[in-house]
């Protein structure tokens, strides 16, 4: 482990291999000694950045129906919802009287619903001073498939109605071996990893995401971290890689896994993915998926941002889970760490220092 270790000091690019020895062998500590000094060489500066957003769900309608999800519902359900576009306005509006600086907007897979309604939506809650940070991967092949039109021409009418960002969501793990057992019937790591290179080639910037701590091996976990970077080489359009653990209440795939993921699986994974992305600027701390004490700690092993505020949150709540917190709770975490608090845009500029 020494001479990868010496390899990672040096600035030295992991092969997918010496990633997978990394994560299977490499010491806990030593890990985040070595994601801690990528951090610094990134950002030299103390400073760690958040964002004061929300989270909006206009449908929980979905056909996919994977087996990790709380969320989704079947058309027919009782509970289940589409927000009409004047609804999701009123919740903009909300939000914008909250001083929130942007609404991630993520739905189900409704087949039901036209392709007009995404282009309405984008246009008319882009007015508002809270930015769109809307529809992941699976969300973007469903609106090709309704209108027949390429991914390129559905994301340049996106683009054209005021959208300029995308989530990185859908991607749970970019291996086609764990794809087939978990969500069989959502796109494919290929379709995944298309959209996002279609997105950043008309200059749409997007975020990646991984999550982590169901039937994955740390092959696996190495495969998804070499996917994300090979197509960072090529575009550069990925402004944020971000990993959660899976959650077992209330879906079909937390009956079948015994497994339990700890604060230090989440750390090593943070690490790692640190180590193993040197071509991304900025990796967050997901406290409010792992909880505030773990999101402190990941701000040494490799961390310079503590991700989102979400005002309003709805998917992992259905799992079971649910973290809040205000602004000055997470600044204070911050300083308690021994950095300093910054509020941020969706590109990351600072907006002001707290």
């Amino acid at each position: 482990m020494i001479e990868l270790y010496k390899k990672i000091e040096n600035g030295e690019r992991l092969t997918k291999d010496e990633g997978v020895k990394l994560l299977k062998e490499g010491d806990f500590l030593k890990l985040g000694e070595l994601a801690n000094l990528i951090r610094f060489r990134k950002h030299p500066n103390k400073t760690v950045t958040f964002i004061l957003d929300t989270n909006i769900n206009y449908t929980n309608v979905c056909y996919v129906g994977c087996s990790f999800c709380a969320f989704y519902r079947n058309k027919d359900d009782k509970d289940a919802y589409t927000l009409t576009i004047e609804e999701l306005k009123e919740k903009i509006e909300e939000a914008e009287k909250n001083g929130v600086e942007t609404a991630l907007i993520q739905g189900g897979l409704n087949t039901e619903l036209p392709y007009s309604y995404y282009l309405d939506m984008v246009k008319e809650l882009s007015k508002s001073s809270v930015h769109v940070h809307a529809f992941s991967p699976p969300e973007i092949d469903l609106m090709s498939k309704i209108s027949k039109k390429s991914i390129k021409e559905v994301l340049i009418d996106l683009k054209n109605a005021g959208l300029t960002t995308i989530p990185g969501g859908g991607a749970e793990i970019l291996s086609e071996r764990v794809r087939k057992r978990i969500s069989p019937k959502k796109i494919d790591t290929a379709r995944w990893l298309e959209i996002m290179e279609e997105a950043h080639n008309l200059g749409i910037k997007t975020t990646a995401t991984m999550m982590f701590g169901h039937i994955e091996t740390d092959e696996d976990i190495i495969e998804h971290l070499c996917n994300v970077r090979k197509l960072q080489d090529r575009t550069n359009g990925f402004r944020a890689f971000i990993a959660w653990d899976f959650k077992k209440e209330n879906n079909e795939l937390g009956k079948r896994v015994d497994r339990v993921t700890s604060g230090i699986d989440y750390l090593k994974i943070v690490a790692i993915s640190r180590i193993m992305l040197d071509n991304f600027d900025n990796i967050q701390a997901s406290w409010a998926s792992q909880g505030k004490d773990v999101g402190e700690v990941a701000l040494h092993f490799g961390a310079n941002d503590m991700g989102s505020m979400l005002i309003e949150e709805n998917v992992m709540r259905q799992a079971g889970f649910r973290a809040e917190s205000t602004v000055e709770e997470i600044s204070n975490i911050i300083r308690k760490s021994g950095f300093e608090p910054a509020l941020r845009t969706t590109d990351y500029k600072i907006v002001k220092y707290l």
